[in-house]
C-alpha cells in the first residue's frame, strides 16, 4: 500500500511537470509608438514648429524653420531647428530661457510636416468613393482619413479594414472595424494616424 501511494505521488508531480505553461501574450496597439515617432523625427526645412511655453503664452510661438534651419523665439533670439528632434530642441530652449524665468516648461510639437511631404503623408487606398495621400496632420484618427477620402462606397467590406504602419523597419498589420466606427459609434480601432500609415479597405466578396 505504501509502494502504491509513492506511485502515484511521482506519476501526480511528473503530470504537473510536463502541464503546458501558460505564454503571454503582449498586445501591441497602433498609437503606442506615437511618442517613439515624434522624439526620433528630425525637425527639416519649412517644418512648421510650435513651441509652447507653460503659463508664458507672450513666448508661445507657430512658426516655419527657415532655410537655414533657425527659428526665432522670443526673448531667447535664434535657435537651430533643423536636423534636430522636437525634444531636442525643447531641451535647449528651456535652458535658455531658465536664465530669464524660473523653472520654464516648455514643448515643441510638429504642426505641419513639410520637410518630408512624402513621408510624412497619410494614405487611403480601397472600397472608398475618393483614395488619397494627404498631409499627416497631428491629431489624425482612422476616421478622420476616411472622411477626407469621401467615406466608403457601397462595395466595401468595413470590418475587414487594415492600417498598415512601418515600425522599426517593418510593416505591421492592424485590424480596423470601419464599420463600427462609422455606423455604431463604436472607437476601439479609430486609432490615430501616423505619418506613412496606409489605411486599406478591402471589397466585399460577392
Amino acid at each position: 500500500m505504501r509502494i502504491l501511494i509513492q506511485l502515484l505521488l511521482v506519476v501526480a508531480l511528473i503530470g504537473c511537470n510536463s502541464a503546458p505553461k501558460k505564454q503571454e501574450v503582449s498586445v501591441f496597439q497602433p498609437n503606442q509608438d506615437k511618442k517613439l515617432l515624434v522624439s526620433q523625427y528630425y525637425i527639416g526645412v519649412d517644418d512648421q514648429v510650435q513651441v509652447n511655453v507653460w503659463k508664458s503664452p507672450d513666448l508661445s510661438i507657430s512658426v516655419p524653420v527657415r532655410p537655414d534651419g533657425i527659428i526665432s523665439v522670443p526673448l531667447i533670439g535664434e535657435v537651430v531647428a533643423g536636423g534636430r528632434t522636437p525634444v531636442e530642441v525643447a531641451d535647449e530652449i528651456t535652458e535658455k530661457l531658465s536664465h530669464f524665468i524660473r523653472d520654464p516648461q516648455v514643448s515643441v510639437i510638429l504642426v505641419e510636416l513639410r520637410s518630408h511631404e512624402f513621408l510624412s503623408r497619410v494614405r487611403v487606398t480601397g472600397a472608398v468613393r475618393n483614395p488619397i495621400s494627404i498631409n499627416f496632420r497631428q491629431g489624425m484618427t482612422v476616421l478622420d482619413a476616411v472622411l477626407e477620402a469621401g467615406g466608403l462606397n457601397e462595395f466595401a467590406s468595413a470590418n475587414s479594414s487594415k492600417l498598415f504602419r512601418k515600425v522599426d523597419g517593418k510593416v505591421e498589420k492592424y485590424d480596423v472595424d470601419l464599420f463600427d466606427i462609422l455606423n455604431d459609434g463604436k472607437m476601439k480601432t479609430n486609432f490615430e494616424m501616423q505619418p506613412g500609415d496606409i489605411l486599406s479597405v478591402p471589397e466585399r466578396v460577392f
